[in-house]
């Protein structure tokens, strides 16, 4: 007997994925799995474009809403969570529909993941001490001499995951990437991947500049200043470290202006979707799909 179908339907932000999710699980008898990073968080709708509460009624996604802020959820988490998912949703006579933008967490499932070194509170606390010595930059230059193609994808401004690298690095003395490269068994599934992108720039530009000011209509900065009011949150977590939540989170401490806020959560937003990219133009075995087309659900669905 041949494996049972999983779709993943991938992209960059503001893509059209959810629309076209929506159809598919509407349509074709699919149930959807969120693999997005942002979406995990409670609290968190306006800004992270999380599906609207008619959107859910028609169509429940999998994966959203199931951590507080507070907390954190690893690409490991995802995978144990999205493996138990895709079963049951098998197991009620449906396929599953992975949807989303984090491509590591894709990646993460896909191929799996090596064991790493648990953490040593020592060698995280001399980091920290360098850290607060000579800056993140310092650090970030630090692990491109051990680990240039992690430097290359981690900012210079992401303290915890430079952090863990270095971490990592100094725990076993080997890198990162060189400990990634483990592959895990292959799933027992059949995963037939799409991606959906505008074939100009310019016009995912557009739609990415249209949608925060949609967000911004919806009280995108009043979601914010909830969360800041709660007490128990700061700028460093990884959900106020979310596109836009982490520039909205500095204008309402002052560090910049309004106008100046909008322009920089657009032009991060366009960074990450230039990098969500840049994954997929590397990932085999892709069926693309051009954002909006008429067409999609009828090439969606030829394959199953």
């Amino acid at each position: 007997m041949s494996n049972p179908k999983v779709l993943t339907l991938m992209g960059p932000t503001a893509s059209g994925k959810t629309a076209l999710a929506l159809e598919l699980a509407e349509k074709h008898n699919c149930e959807i799995i969120s693999v997005d990073s942002a979406l995990v968080y409670k609290e968190m709708n306006v800004g992270t474009a999380k599906a609207s509460k008619e959107e859910l009624a028609r169509a429940p996604h999998r994966l959203i809403d199931i951590l507080d802020p507070i907390e954190s959820y690893s690409a490991a988490d995802f995978r144990r969570d999205a493996i138990n998912e895709i079963e049951n949703i098998i197991k009620s006579g449906k396929t599953p529909l992975l949807v989303g933008g984090t491509m590591l967490y894709f990646k993460a499932l896909l191929e799996g993941l090596s064991p790493l070194p648990e953490a040593v509170p020592e060698v995280r606390a001399q980091i920290m001490k360098e850290a607060e010595q000579h800056g993140w930059q310092w650090i970030h230059e630090e692990l491109k001499k051990v680990d240039p193609v992690s430097a290359e994808r981690i900012h210079g401004n992401d303290p915890q995951r430079l952090s863990r690298a270095i971490e990592v690095f100094r725990i076993s003395g080997k890198s990162l990437t060189e400990l990634t490269q483990v592959k895990a068994e292959p799933l027992p599934y059949d995963f037939v991947q799409f991606a959906i992108a505008p074939t100009e720039r310019k016009t995912l530009h557009e739609q990415i500049a249209k949608r925060f000011e949609i967000m911004l209509e919806q009280g995108f900065v009043e979601e914010v200043t909830k969360l800041k009011q709660r007490g128990d949150l700061d700028i460093n977590l990884p959900s106020m470290r979310c596109v836009g939540y982490r520039q909205c989170w500095q204008y309402l401490d002052g560090e910049f202006d309004y106008s100046q806020m909008s322009e920089k959560v657009v032009a991060a937003t366009r960074q990450l979707a230039k990098r969500q990219l840049t994954w997929l133009r590397s990932w085999g075995d892709l069926n693309w799909l051009e954002s909006g087309a008429e067409g999609n659900v009828v090439k969606v669905t030829q394959h199953l």
